[in-house]
């Protein structure tokens, strides 16, 4: 009698298994719904020329404080249409200009701070990298090191490194920042990996990029009450809301 032998099954196969085929239909409904990247929502594409990077760095920044997305997104517009789309820019603006455009975004909270750190930052980012940000990219390809580098830049702590860091995936050989918790924790709701490698492969399936899938997931946890919801299939992915997005 002969044996039929199956065939390995891969590893695809195996997290299907796990998650069950509509897990790409799940992450695609996450970025649909919620959105992508936040770079690509401000007009900024990191996949571009350089100097995109350089406007990536000023939105960071404003992300970086304890407000809101959704006012550090407006606060950027609220820039960009005034001439400033990266932080040397700033540096050239009077510091009383910075605070007044900073005010018109509902960046009141911070204004005054976040006007002294961009100067700060624009007289550092000058005399370290010629003026341009972007050059870390190609000097240093360890994450850590990136990471170090970049923690060291006035007023730039661990969440602004990761909120930079996380769009530019890809984009610098070093740019491998840990899954956010945060992230990790709205794949578990929606019932999808949680582990990075098992994550990405669901969104390679899904025909997505990463980022997105990541911001997405970002997005549904600082605008979701998970307790409230039974998660799966049956989260409405929120009510989504702009105003709603909480702080990084």
């Amino acid at each position: 009698m002969s044996v039929v032998v199956s065939p390995p099954r891969t590893g695809r196969q195996q997290r299907e298994e796990t998650y069950g085929i509509g897990a790409n239909g799940r992450a695609r409904k996450v970025v649909a719904t919620l959105g992508g990247r936040f770079s690509l929502e401000l007009g900024i594409d990191l996949d571009g020329t350089p100097g995109e990077v350089e406007r990536w760095a000023l939105a960071a920044t404003l992300f970086g404080n304890r407000i809101s997305a959704a006012v550090a997104m407006r606060t950027y517009r609220v820039l960009e249409r005034a001439g400033v789309t990266t932080i040397v820019d700033a540096g050239d603006r009077v510091r009383e200009e910075l605070v007044s455009l900073l005010d018109s975004g509902g960046y009141a909270r911070y204004d005054e701070r976040t006007a002294s750190r961009l100067h700060a930052l624009a007289k550092v980012i000058a005399e370290r990298y010629g003026g341009s940000l972007s050059t870390l990219g190609g000097q240093l390809t360890d994450p850590d090191e990136l990471e170090g580098a970049l923690e060291r830049l006035p007023g730039w702590g661990p969440v602004t490194v990761r909120a930079f860091l996380r769009e530019l995936r890809g984009v610098w050989p070093g740019a491998d920042p840990e899954l956010d918790d945060r992230a990790a924790a709205s794949a578990r709701h929606v019932h999808l990996p949680a582990a990075p490698d098992a994550l990405q492969s669901v969104a390679a399936a899904a025909h997505l990029d990463f980022r997105d899938l990541e911001a997405g997931l970002l997005r549904l946890a600082l605008c979701h009450d998970f307790a409230a919801c039974p998660g799966g299939e049956e989260c409405p992915l929120a009510a989504f809301d702009r105003e709603q997005l909480v702080h990084f």
